[in-house]
């Protein structure tokens, strides 16, 4: 899940929420949508190889 922040940033977080805290992990802050994008496509190629 990605999110622009005020700064202008976008920070990746993670789909599910930590069930002790309710929060989603934050999962890096990227200087552009692409770059959240890819690195959340990273990511998620990671968990399945």
């Amino acid at each position: 899940m990605i999110r622009k922040l005020k700064s202008g940033e976008y920070r990746l977080y993670s789909r599910k929420a930590n069930p002790k805290t309710g929060q989603r992990r934050n999962l890096g802050t990227f200087d552009s949508m692409a770059a959240a994008q890819k690195h959340e496509r990273e990511i998620q190629f990671f968990k399945r190889h």
